[in-house]
């Protein structure tokens, strides 16, 4: 490549010696049987080496495929490439919605669903659990297919672009629905630890902010509820919280016109749900990211682990999220097999200067059974780690050396955290 390839955040220069963007599955297929090592590009929102390849990369984002709605089945296949702004726009034209969405939409959907992208909700599985098939080109540029029911289907989902590049998806859709979004200010972190699980459950989805800077205080908390115009406003005192009567961002320092409506206004479905609007960039990438799941039911322990180690985190730490995501049944999941709380850190740019503070919430979360977010930031776990964390990793394995068995779609990260 001429020009050196970035992730979002600026922290990884691939290493590939190209990235090619083929307009036709066909292309694609001859591109990929012929390519030693490959690996599939997303929308570049991963915060550690997960997507470099010493070979050459591949975006299905050009890929001429078109949205199609089954309204029989409930479904929607998408494009793997399709930002999910571009699937939520077209199916809430047409009267059809997502059980839920990530931060971002501005997020590929291939790439979310393959590393474990989540929203929040105690109800809801992250977004790889609304997928019911997905295609993609195999090593030797086979065209395969599988889908719910089919034995391999829970390591074909979230699979890290370890089984080849994904050409599609099919999600499960719903009717499309209105929601609302209150949020509340300054919260004790007793009160919250206290009743975080009633505060978790308050809402459709549900997260916690803070940055730790005053220890016995949690910023906020944002509640996003499916709701009508006919509800009655929220309370204005909750558990000790002020509701906000004007628009926050998750860093107070950032203009909140990048964030998603608040206040109570109620509106689709698809401008609530992320944290932050489709046609704003929410930052410039100057960031990196850690984020650990664990059990639902070790949620007070993380928020008093957490303040027991504010010091080390103020600085490096620019905030802190918690949110719920339910269990699922993928091999790869970091919810696999367990209802979940997650523990999501934003940092500043720097690596070596964040070190010491993720040094310190990993040593915090690590007795409470924590696993680390694939595609982002981590220091302790190594593959013997992940061997224990992830029930399913062994079956994974093997799904693995079955569909590429010469590691075209390997690199050093699969190798160190995957293929034992």
């Amino acid at each position: 490549m001429d020009v050196a390839l970035r992730n979002w955040a600026g922290n990884v220069e691939f290493a590939a010696s190209a990235l090619h963007t083929p307009a036709t599955v066909e292309q694609l297929q001859e591109l990929v049987s012929r390519a030693p090592r490959i690996r599939a590009l997303g929308s570049g929102h991963s915060f550690n080496a997960i997507a470099d390849t010493t070979g050459e990369l591949v975006s299905v984002g050009k890929l001429e495929l078109p949205i199609t709605i089954n309204l029989d089945a409930s479904t929607v296949t998408v494009p793997g490439g399709a930002r999910y702004a571009e699937v939520t726009n077209v199916l809430h034209a047409q009267g059809w919605a997502l059980h839920n969405l990530g931060s971002l939409p501005h997020i590929s959907v291939a790439g979310a669903c393959a590393t474990g992208t989540h929203g929040s909700g105690n109800s809801n599985r992250n977004l790889a659990g609304a997928v019911e098939a997905v295609e993609f080109v195999r090593a030797d540029g086979e065209l395969r297919h599988l889908a719910r029911g089919d034995a391999h289907f829970p390591g074909a989902v979230l699979a890290l672009g370890a089984l080849g590049v994904v050409t599609r998806l099919t999600l499960r859709i719903e009717p499309a629905y209105s929601m609302r979004q209150d949020v509340y200010l300054d919260m004790g972190l007793d009160a919250a630890a206290d009743n975080v699980q009633d505060i978790l459950a308050a809402a459709y989805s549900v997260s916690i902010f803070t940055d730790f800077a005053t220890p016995e205080v949690v910023d906020m908390v944002w509640l996003k509820s499916r709701a009508s115009a006919s509800d009655p406003p929220a309370d204005t005192v909750w558990l000790g919280a002020r509701l906000a009567t004007m628009a926050q961002h998750p860093l107070p320092r950032f203009d909140p016109a990048a964030t998603s409506p608040q206040l109570g206004a109620v509106g689709p479905w698809h401008e609530r749900l992320p944290h932050f609007h489709q046609d704003f960039t929410p930052s410039n990438g100057a960031e990196l990211q850690s984020e650990y799941f664990l059990p639902r039911g070790a949620a007070p322990d993380v928020l008093r682990a957490l303040r027991a180690v504010a010091e080390r985190l103020t600085g490096p730490l620019q905030v802190f999220e918690m949110r719920t995501v339910a269990a699922d049944d993928l091999w790869l999941s970091p919810c696999s097999g367990r209802d979940t709380v997650a523990a999501h850190f934003t940092w500043t740019a720097d690596l070596e200067d964040a070190r010491p503070a993720v040094q310190a919430v990993e040593a915090a979360l690590a007795p409470l059974d924590a696993r680390p977010h694939w595609a982002k930031v981590f220091l302790g776990a190594d593959g013997s780690t992940f061997e224990q964390i992830y029930p399913g990793l062994r079956d994974f394995r093997h799904l693995a050396t079955e569909q590429d068995p010469n590691r075209c779609f390997g690199n050093d990260f699969l190798a160190s955290f995957v293929y034992g």
